[in-house]
């Protein structure tokens, strides 16, 4: 805009008139950008970049998706397109993490697979994931056993331990019981694990009246929608730098967990809803 070029000018003496002859401009178009130098389509574009670059320093492990989710949140309307543009324009981008480690080795199935890779279900409490991850602190690894509803998206029971047992299953399993209702008849699917084949599990299940479900060898997506959870943990959380002690990392990893993926973390599946708000929690 050439505007602000003819204010300076008449600031060191040059009249407007003149200045305008010159320029070939019109001078009322000048005398109204004088009064309000911003235009409102301005104003509108700044309003939007800064409600993005306030979610995203909140989180900067959002994606352009969930930025403009959270702006249209707050009262500033744009399209998710529009937010990738200003993303874009400003570098601001989610935090990009590493893949998972190796798989662990298989062992023998202790239950039938009665999931067959179909993660659909029509209620909460009706079929379970669950798996483990572990990741290094400097005192030494970290381990997670986290248990999600399929249907609702939450993490319905998780357990954080320094050894990977038996009890950090059966304890994961125990959480998510204590948290839940109504929860005869679901179903628990997990990958071969040795943790999910212990007699301490199983009988757990039992116990509290759950079917047991456990996949392939070797399937490409058998258990994919966890492993779809701890690759947004792995890409949030574990990977985001190198963490001191295991406390240090277990207090992030809660901290996740409960304030960013089950209240802020909106869901295509959900609605656009987060876990928590979703009717289906």
């Amino acid at each position: 805009m050439i505007y602000p070029l003819v204010k300076e000018l008449a600031g060191d003496g040059v009249p407007v008139t003149v200045t305008c002859r010159v320029l070939k401009l019109a001078r009322q178009p000048y005398y109204r950008w004088l009064e309000r130098p911003v235009t409102d389509a301005e104003l509108v574009q700044a309003a939007r970049a800064n409600a993005l670059i306030d979610a995203h320093r909140e989180d900067p492990e959002f994606g352009y998706r969930f930025l403009a989710d959270e702006a249209r949140s707050v009262g500033s309307g744009m399209s998710d397109r529009t937010a990738w543009r200003i993303c874009r324009d400003n570098r601001w981008w989610s935090v990009f993490g590493k893949k998972r480690g190796k798989a662990k080795k298989a062992g023998p199935p202790v239950h039938d697979d009665l999931v067959r890779r179909d993660f659909t279900t029509d209620g909460p409490n009706r079929l379970w994931l669950t798996d483990i991850t572990e990741h290094p602190t400097r005192e030494g690894k970290l381990y997670l056993c986290a248990i999600k509803d399929a249907f609702s998206k939450r993490i319905v029971g998780y357990s954080i331990d320094d050894r990977m047992k038996s009890r950090l299953a059966f304890a994961a399993l125990n959480n998510a019981v204590a948290r839940r209702d109504n929860i005869a008849g679901c179903i628990v699917h997990s990958d071969r694990g040795s943790q999910f084949r212990s007699r301490k599990f199983v009988r757990a299940l039992t116990g509290h009246q759950l079917a047991g479900s456990i996949g392939r060898v070797g399937a490409a997506g058998d258990n994919a929608a966890m492993e779809s959870f701890f690759s947004l943990l792995q890409k949030n959380v574990l990977d985001l730098r190198q963490w001191a002690t295991r406390e240090e990392l277990r207090i992030a990893i809660v901290t996740w967990i409960e304030r960013t993926y089950h209240r802020r973390r909106r869901q295509t599946s959900l609605g656009r809803l987060t876990p928590s708000n979703s009717r289906s929690s």
